[in-house]
Order: structure tokens, then C-alpha cells, then sequence
């Protein structure tokens, strides 16, 4: 079955983009809240949990503002990206998570990325 497209929107008051960024970039901020530990070799991250590796290919980014991933055993259209806003009105940063999951997997996935945003919040300090 075809994978869909998402996106879920996240507000972080009082958090820098800077500090996001790093959180959604390097290694010891992914593996703060996303990985028990992350390792970079080239463009490819590979992300372990206990006994289980992912390999996941940068395709894009602009610092500060977005990065694209794409999980190894995904199709060439299939990835994962965080986007970084901030609100004018009142300087909030907003966290935009774009993903792909099958329809009966959706909210599933959803649920698992509020779990996982959550614990970012934490690992910021704004939870």
C-alpha cells in the first residue's frame, strides 16, 4: 500500500532555533530524545535503539531552517523532514515534522511523533 503524506505542527516557547536545530542535527541532541545513540558517517545517520540499527540518507537541509531524511528501506519519494518557524506575532518557534505512513498506519505514526516530541520538549527544558 502507498505511503501518505503528513504534517504535524509543534510550538516551543522559550526555545531558540539554535538549540533545536542542534537537537534535529548532531548526534548528541537526536539521541537526547529520538535514538539511544546516533552515528554520522558521510550522509548517513544511523540510528540505534537497543538491538535495532536504522540507516536513515540526508537529502537536504539549510541550517537553522529544515532537514530532510530517508530511512534506507524507504522509496525514493518517502522521507521525513523537520521545518523550523518562528511565529512573528509572538516569537515562538514551531516545529513542522512532515512523515509518510500507510492510511491504517497514520495515526499510529502521529501518536508515536507526539510521544517523541514530548520528549524533546523535556530534553529542551519547556515540558
Amino acid at each position: 500500500m502507498k505511503k501518505e503524506k503528513f504534517h504535524i505542527e509543534y510550538v516551543f516557547d522559550m526555545v531558540s532555533r539554535r538549540s533545536l536545530w542542534n537537537h534535529l542535527t548532531t548526534p548528541p541532541g537526536l539521541s537526547s530524545w529520538f535514538a539511544d545513540d546516533v552515528i554520522i558517517s558521510g550522509n548517513t545517520y544511523i540510528f540505534c535503539w537497543k538491538k535495532m540499527r536504522e540507516r536513515a540518507e540526508l537529502l537536504s537541509i539549510k541550517p537553522e531552517t529544515y532537514v530532510r531524511y530517508r530511512w534506507e528501506d524507504d522509496g525514493e519519494n518517502v522521507y521525513f523532514e523537520f521545518r523550523i518557524h518562528t511565529i512573528e506575532l509572538t516569537g515562538a518557534v514551531t516545529l513542522e515534522v512532515t512523515d509518510f505512513a500507510e492510511p491504517s498506519e497514520k495515526t499510529d505514526a502521529i501518536t508515536l511523533w507526539d510521544t517523541q516530541i514530548d520528549e524533546l520538549k523535556r530534553t529542551l527544558g519547556v515540558l
